[in-house]
């Protein structure tokens, strides 16, 4: 058996990635995305979400696009849901994995999915009731996902208090892990540190964590070493840095897989992801999606002499 990698990554871009872009991405440029991302051995693999086709168009092909990436037995096939609707179409589509969000900050709750945190957590908990009524064989993972941990367009600083406390309802509510997510990109290193390990001795030792980082100001990369000082060892990331909040305008996309990998490798830290395959997705989406959405500073300079003769 392999061993398992330092770092576990999960890739975001066919769901993160593609949801606010204004062209649609042809259903068979998606599942050759997933097909190269899993060529390149990442374990997880966050292939779309369960939305309503009018409210994201991005995913009207979402039960293709699912059925096709969970082909890939080597990955973990996840799917973000806003609701318990979008849960069941999940859990009938046999993902591994379900994605559900709650914002820390009650306005950008309203405004991604038009509940209160309070409603939204009673839906989560209906989420956990329904996976717990399947035989025990066929129970899928859930994890709660906290937008705007770190701030939010909307309402500027988020409290330390409101983090914690839909992390203590994800916990109560028995969720497998909890993902803290900068969703508008304002984290600093410093406030990664203090909200780790808040909603560390908020849901205990225990309890699985892992950050969503946007690279909004340019501090990405800075905030997921951060992490891994705070003793996170699971981040989500985007090939291409595909990606954005609707809310924060202008805002640029997830940290880049391709560059997260590079860094974690040269700190001497496995990723278990092939790089030289990693990086042929650009040109799957460059046939697609204009170059203003792609980005990476290992697109731009090439993957330097140094990791190649390390390998």
């Amino acid at each position: 058996m392999a061993r398992a990698p330092d770092v576990h990554i999960c890739e975001v871009a066919p769901r993160d990635g593609l949801q606010n872009l204004d062209i649609f991405v042809p259903t068979e440029a998606k599942c050759a995305l997933i097909d190269t991302i899993a060529a390149a051995g990442v374990r997880e693999i966050d292939a779309g979400s369960f939305v309503p086709p009018k409210v994201v168009p991005q995913f009207a092909d979402v039960d293709t696009v699912m059925a096709h990436a969970l082909t890939h037995r080597s990955a973990t096939i996840g799917a973000l849901v806003p609701n318990v609707k979008g849960a069941e179409r999940a859990i009938a589509a046999g993902v591994d994995v379900i994605y559900f969000v709650i914002s820390a900050s009650e306005t950008h709750n309203q405004a991604n999915v038009r509940r209160t945190v309070d409603e939204q957590i009673e839906g989560f908990r209906a989420v956990r009731a329904a996976i717990d009524a399947r035989p025990v064989g066929q129970r899928l993972q859930l994890m709660g996902a906290i937008s705007t941990s770190f701030g939010c367009s909307l309402e500027g600083e988020v409290s330390e208090a409101a983090v914690c406390r839909v992390a203590r309802a994800f916990a109560e509510a028995r969720a497998d892990e909890i993902g803290l997510a900068d969703t508008v990109g304002y984290a600093t290193p410093k406030l990664i540190g203090q909200i780790v390990a808040a909603v560390r001795r908020e849901v205990g030792p225990q309890m699985t964590l892992r950050l969503h980082l946007h690279d909004t100001l340019g501090a990405g990369l800075a905030n997921a070493v951060a992490g891994l000082e705070a003793g996170i060892r699971r981040f989500d990331a985007a090939v291409s840095g595909l990606g954005g909040c609707p809310f924060a305008p202008g805002a640029r996309g997830n940290i880049v897989t391709e560059d997260l990998v590079f860094m974690l490798e040269r700190m001497g830290l496995s990723t278990g992801i092939d790089l030289d395959r990693l990086m042929q997705t650009r040109e799957i989406l460059a046939r697609h999606i204009p170059a203003k959405h792609l980005s990476g500073h290992l697109h731009e300079a090439g993957i330097p002499k140094v990791l190649r003769s390390a390998a």
